[in-house]
């Protein structure tokens, strides 16, 4: 039988509470400025400087606005950041919208397969509730955005300019949802009657209603383009007819993500694995969702490794947590909650994700670090919620966060060791669809 809260305790709840004389202070500060307003500790503000040993040259930042594709804006950033260094132009952007749209037809046809591969499970078993959870969904991981990119290549920013509904995302993420949950009943049962005919020209009337449900919200994506820009010189470039592919293949060429490492730090798994999501891969047959688990210090060493070789870096991190949006500032200490609350509110990186209360929430990408004789003190980040935020949308990370609310780095293999580049090689240990890293 539960316990059940009795007059006596409350009574000694009460007592202990009103015999401190801070309490009354703090209660009073916290209610009328709110909880993080009181908590806030203005010395960040002294401690986090704008001033980095090691900076790539950018400029001007993107914005998401009210949408979940953090992790494509990062991956798009990377490249653009190579065309602009290849190519002398570094504000050049690339079409948010174009890799979004064919987002929604691809993780629809996955999510399609993986109703069909589960259709022998309980609708309410833990694996098909957490499939169906994520239809509709935007959010996503960087090989999700490497997909997209080897497949469908990439247009410039003016050949697919972003719709009101890519910017806003949550009504069409909610009719996409209903309506992939509403086709996942039909395909069950007609799996589970062994009718796989009809299971094939179901899954092709229901993309087909995917793709037109999207074309109305998004617009359809080019099929061929004009390449035109000026490059930091002012040299005007115009390359005519041109598709995603061949403007990705003949312009960024040398990029190439197979040689490219997800590193992630999750001490509630076994370090040294490579594990792998096959439940949230977006592109059948490309890119697959994997992850190298490797103790802090590595993520470390191998983005500063990377940073000075005039390289931006994609990560993912848990931005909700001892952040303020508006400054730009990413400080562990940035909010004394146990110091206002008189309670400790400490808990491992391990217990969080265990728990829940840790996730990697947000993609943003490193551009810059600052050492003091080997010794990080503050990273740069590039953010995707534009200039409004942060300095003129860039943000400043002291190393603390960086250890406790940030889960992966995307770095280039060269900078792994043999016994880690073969680890990230070898075989992969699948994941839950559930699992703490998803």
């Amino acid at each position: 039988m539960g316990h059940q809260v009795t007059v006596q305790e409350l009574e000694k709840f009460t007592d202990n509470f009103n015999q401190n004389p801070k309490n009354q202070v703090v209660a009073r500060a916290t209610q009328k400025s709110g909880v993080l307003a009181a908590a806030y500790n203005e010395r960040v503000q002294g401690e986090l400087t704008r001033v980095f040993s090691t900076e790539l040259d950018t400029e001007n930042v993107t914005n998401q606005r009210q949408s979940g594709r953090c992790w494509e804006f990062a991956t798009l950033n990377i490249l653009r950041h190579n065309f602009g260094k290849k190519h002398n132009c570094k504000n050049f952007t690339f079409s948010q919208s174009y890799n979004f749209f064919w987002d929604k037809i691809e993780r629809a046809n996955i999510f399609y397969d993986n109703i069909l591969d589960t259709a022998d499970k309980p609708l309410n078993s833990r694996t098909v509730r957490a499939i169906l959870e994520g239809a509709g969904q935007d959010g996503g991981h960087f090989h999700m955005g490497a997909a997209l990119i080897e497949k469908y290549g990439v247009v410039p920013s003016y050949a697919m300019p972003e719709s009101f509904n890519a910017n806003n995302t949550s009504a069409l993420g909610k009719a996409l949802g209903d309506k992939l949950k509403k086709d996942a009943l039909v395909l069950r049962k007609l799996k589970q009657e062994g009718k796989d005919e009809e299971v094939e020209k179901a899954r092709e009337q229901f993309l087909g209603e995917v793709y037109q449900m999207t074309a109305i919200a998004v617009g359809e994506p080019p099929k061929k383009f004009d390449l035109e820009y000026r490059d930091n010189d002012k040299k005007y470039h115009l390359d005519k007819d041109l598709t995603p592919l061949e403007f990705l293949h003949k312009y960024m060429g040398d990029v190439d993500f197979d040689d490219y490492v997800v590193l992630t730090n999750a001490p509630d798994h076994e370090y040294n694995k490579l594990y792998g999501l096959p439940f949230a891969d977006n592109v059948e047959g490309v890119c697959r969702i994997k992850f190298l688990n490797l103790p802090m210090e590595f993520l470390e060493t191998y983005a500063v490794n990377q940073l000075k070789d005039g390289e931006a870096v994609w990560f993912g991190n848990d931005v909700g947590i001892q952040s303020d949006r508006k400054a730009g500032y990413l400080d562990n200490n940035l909010y004394k909650f146990n110091e206002l609350f008189g309670v400790d509110l400490t808990m491992s990186k391990a217990d969080r994700l265990r728990t829940g209360a840790g996730s990697a929430t947000h993609a943003m990408t490193l551009v810059g670090v600052d050492e003091d004789n080997g010794h990080i003190r503050q990273w740069k980040v590039e953010n995707s919620w534009g200039e409004q935020n942060g300095d003129k949308g860039f943000f400043v990370m002291n190393n603390d966060w960086f250890k406790d609310y940030v889960y992966e780095v995307v770095v280039h293999k060269k900078y792994l060791t043999s016994e880690q580049l073969a680890l990230a090689e070898g075989p992969i240990t699948d994941l839950p669809a559930w699992d703490s890293i998803a």
